[in-house]
């Protein structure tokens, strides 16, 4: 039997690591936390454990070891739930840990020094009822295990669940300041649009007058020339000086001209008074083709002769959806990809055989073979093929991020929430094809 000095040797003095405990943060793990170094090797006897744990009062527990190879941890009170048993002194207390080691087996919950706070407090939690007190071991190396106290975790974990509460408070107090600046905006671009409409509307009005009264005079004129034999100096003197010929052969592409404008400023004004319109409660019938082809034009001043947009609109009908919504995400999406080809061309990277384009398809398609139909919208940007790490991204920008928002995140959330549809987004690798694909896929009515 080892002395009491040899068992010494084989007894590490307890140490407190301080961690950042003060500085905890929603990504901080168990190795911020404070940790207790403290181990012994079997052969020690539990008197010199009860005096360490008598002396060191928070301690909660020792681990075990074997010729320095990790067996297990024993608690602190565990050992004074022994003592405390009927002969429990003479049979624990004056013989080695091994003794008591092979009364009391229980495993202890093992986690890594990686191990985010939130998720170890979970783990922590979901541990027998009996156990919610044991201390838990972390692994932080290959043979480097300490001791966390669970009420330090359950500290850590608490005051976590309130940074979590004031960032997603502080979160929905910006989402509901910027939703109000976005529908004041949108009040305000709505008001103009319909200021734009009205006298958009008188000129789309009088123009057919204006053709019509012009071609009346201008026949006056032809009639007038061919009754009068000899015409008055004073009238062929001002024909040249107003230049009669050429205004009579120009007026008409004039008036033409005045009636394309006076059509784009009003399709874009009805766009604009779609896109910022205000939806209902519930949703209604809507027409893609024309949500899509709004979006495009709103954006006509982004889409640079270098990019071009081609579509392949299928015979779809009218879908049950909150359409501003969904002009929301289209105009997100339709952005990403003008953006990501305008960088591609500045940095001289995309395929020089193949201009920068934009593909919108729509169709209407079963995607699991039970028979539903759904409603396919995909854009296709022919940027070069993402790395699975760009993958991975997009993928992570769908979750809800506590700090930040992204226009991919909200459109994630608009299709699959409010719309019970699915978004998809992956990497075309056909010849003919290649590029990124955003793909959104609506129940069909």
């Amino acid at each position: 039997m080892f002395t009491k000095s040899e068992s010494r040797s084989q007894l590490s003095i307890p140490v407190l690591s301080s961690g950042n405990a003060q500085s905890i943060q929603l990504e901080s793990t168990l190795k911020d936390l404070p940790l207790y170094d403290f181990a012994a090797e079997l052969d020690v006897l539990g008197t010199e454990i009860a005096q360490i744990f008598e002396q060191y009062s928070l301690l909660p527990g020792v681990i075990l070891k074997e010729q320095g190879r990790f067996l297990g941890m024993l608690p602190r009170h565990r050992l004074l739930e022994y003592l405390l048993r009927p002969y429990g002194i003479d049979l624990f207390l004056e013989k080695p840990l091994r003794i008591l080691y092979s009364y009391d087996r229980t495993t202890p919950l093992i986690l890594s020094g990686d191990t985010p706070i939130l998720s170890a407090a979970q783990q922590a939690l979901r541990r027998p009822f009996e156990r919610l007190s044991d201390p838990i071991v972390v692994h932080l190396d290959a043979d480097e295990y300490r001791i966390l106290d669970p009420h330090e975790l359950n500290i850590a974990y608490w005051q976590l669940r309130g940074i979590e509460t004031q960032v997603r408070v502080e979160r929905l107090q910006l989402q509901m300041v910027q939703s109000e600046k976005m529908a004041s905006l949108g009040r305000l671009v709505d008001g103009v649009s319909h200021e734009i409409l009205d006298p958009v509307s008188f000129i789309w009005g009088n123009l057919s007058h204006i053709a019509e009264y012009s071609k009346s005079l201008l026949e006056i004129i032809h009639v007038y020339e061919k009754c009068i034999l000899q015409e008055p100096q004073k009238v062929t003197d001002l024909k040249e000086a107003i230049e009669f010929d050429y205004i009579r052969e120009d007026l008409p592409k004039t008036l033409d001209s005045i009636r394309t404008g006076a059509e784009r400023l009003s399709r874009l004004a009805n766009s604009l008074q779609n896109f910022c319109h205000i939806d209902e409660v519930y949703p209604r019938p809507a027409n893609l083709h024309e949500c899509l082809d709004s979006v495009l034009l709103l954006l006509k001043s982004r889409l640079s002769s270098e990019i071009q947009v081609v579509k392949h609109y299928g015979h779809l009908p009218p879908v049950t959806c909150f359409i501003s919504q969904l002009s929301q995400v289209f105009m997100n999406i339709l952005n990403r990809s003008i953006d990501s080809l305008l960088n591609q061309a500045a940095r001289s990277q995309i395929r020089s055989c193949e201009a920068p384009k934009i593909t919108i398809a729509t169709e209407v398609c079963s995607i699991d073979g039970t028979g539903q139909r759904w409603v396919s919208i995909q854009i296709v940007d022919n940027n070069v093929e993402m790395s699975i790490e760009t993958q991975n991204q997009l993928t992570q920008a769908f979750s809800t991020d506590l700090v930040r928002e992204t226009s991919l995140a909200m459109s994630y959330r608009i299709v699959t929430g409010r719309h019970s549809g699915k978004f998809r987004v992956y990497s075309n690798i056909e010849p003919d094809s290649r590029g990124t694909v955003f793909e959104i896929l609506l129940p069909s009515n």
